[in-house]
């Protein structure tokens, strides 16, 4: 069971592991509200998912370390996982989606994984990983619908409302729901007049379907830039989470999503990926129903394919 203790635990396994990410201040940012940026995508791995995988990790027995562990992810997740499976000197094996940005696989295997590609998305990947986790007895490491995962990531709004107590609204990108409930849940816990807005791809809503249609749904296709985010269908965890703390979920525009990645880039030098722009995407382009607030927008990931952006760039430079 998720409680606001989990989550101060995780905040102490992960002190000495993690980057304590500071709020950044967007004036460049122009919208209806004042934004902060809270930087995950210069967390260790480039991304926050490093914190629900490494202490998802630490709670393991030890003989579920000895058996080894298992994970899907479209990059991020397995990054995680790969550095909190090196430092806890646990064997790990990631089954990643071929449709991963090359960058986050040669990262995974930097940190010593044995990868696994799969033909597909996300969920393909995942049902490959839950075959094998099946068969061996290895322990599957979830990238969300996981108690402890989901803890890991709320340990970002404990620093979101240390640096700013009097935050207004958190605008949170949403893919499997990990990140979200993590925060909203937290958020709300702590300081329950504070907004959490959830935002999805609108190439790629499985949350967003769900939650107004008041049932887990999955997609029948999931296509965006927003790779890390490109989810066909949320958890049963994630999605109760996400219906009680969340405020509101909207969705934005895969050219919404590139304005955003080249206004981080130019205004405030900081490199994101589709997934991690997202927050700033609703922000930009006023769907959050708030004016004259503060806003803080968590840039999830900034583990960008190098030639992804580079053609985001190119099309930029061709409509002006």
């Amino acid at each position: 069971m998720l409680t606001i203790d989990k989550v101060y635990s995780a905040k102490q396994v992960l002190k000495n592991v993690i980057r304590n990410t500071d709020l950044i201040f967007a004036n460049k940012i122009l919208c209806d509200n004042d934004i902060y940026l809270k930087p995950e995508n210069l967390q260790v791995t480039g991304s926050f998912k490093v914190r629900g995988s490494y202490y998802k990790i630490s709670q393991l027995t030890e003989k579920d370390k000895r058996q080894g562990i298992i994970a899907c992810s479209a990059g991020n997740h397995s990054q995680g996982v790969a550095l909190a499976s090196m430092k806890n000197n646990v064997n790990s094996t990631i089954y990643i989606p071929s449709t991963a940005p090359k960058s986050k696989v040669e990262a995974t295997k930097k940190y010593g994984a044995n990868v696994v590609l799969v033909d597909g998305i996300y969920d393909d990947a995942y049902s490959e990983a839950q075959r094998h986790a099946d068969k061996t007895g290895m322990k599957f490491i979830h990238p969300f619908n996981d108690e402890d995962v989901i803890a890991g990531q709320g340990t970002i709004a404990l620093e979101i409302l240390d640096n700013l107590p009097t935050l207004d609204a958190v605008v949170v990108p949403i893919g499997g729901g990990g990140l979200a409930a993590g925060v909203a849940y937290t958020i709300k816990t702590i300081n329950p007049v504070c907004k959490v807005y959830g935002v999805q791809a609108s190439g790629a809503p499985s949350m967003y379907n769900s939650l107004n249609h008041k049932k887990i749904e999955t997609l029948k296709t999931a296509a965006t830039i927003a790779d890390g985010i490109a989810v066909k269908c949320p958890g049963d965890i994630t999605y109760k989470l996400c219906k009680n703390y969340l405020d509101e979920i909207v969705t934005v525009t895969e050219e919404e999503i590139m304005a955003s990645i080249l206004t981080l880039l130019e205004g405030q030098k900081l490199i994101s990926e589709g997934a991690g722009a997202v927050s700033v995407a609703a922000a930009m382009f006023n769907k959050i129903p708030l004016e004259n607030k503060k806003v803080a927008c968590i840039v999830s990931g900034g583990n960008i394919d190098i030639a992804v952006l580079k053609n985001i760039m190119q099309s930029r430079l061709l409509t002006n």
